[in-house]
């Protein structure tokens, strides 16, 4: 599969994700990716109903990269079932 750039603000993070932020591995995390960039892209389902996409896997480096400031992150787009 090939990753494509998706800007940060067309990514929903449904509640389900939220509450399974931990911050500090999320900063570490933003502190690996300065060093190493973004190793692994998080995984986004599009849905096209609301004109967006909707974050299946990869909620640590999508909070990392948002602290970063940056605009976009690599993303791969998958196929998953709405739950």
């Amino acid at each position: 599969m090939k990753t494509v750039p998706i800007k940060l603000a067309e990514i929903y993070v449904p509640v389900k994700h939220s509450g399974a932020l931990d911050e500090a591995k999320a900063e570490s995390l933003a502190e690996d990716i300065l060093e190493n960039g973004l190793r692994e892209p998080i995984h986004v389902r599009r849905d096209e109903a609301k004109k967006r996409y909707v974050l299946v896997a990869g909620l640590h480096r999508l909070e990392a990269v948002r602290s970063l400031g940056e605009i976009t992150v690599d993303a791969l787009v998958v196929q998953a079932r709405k739950f």
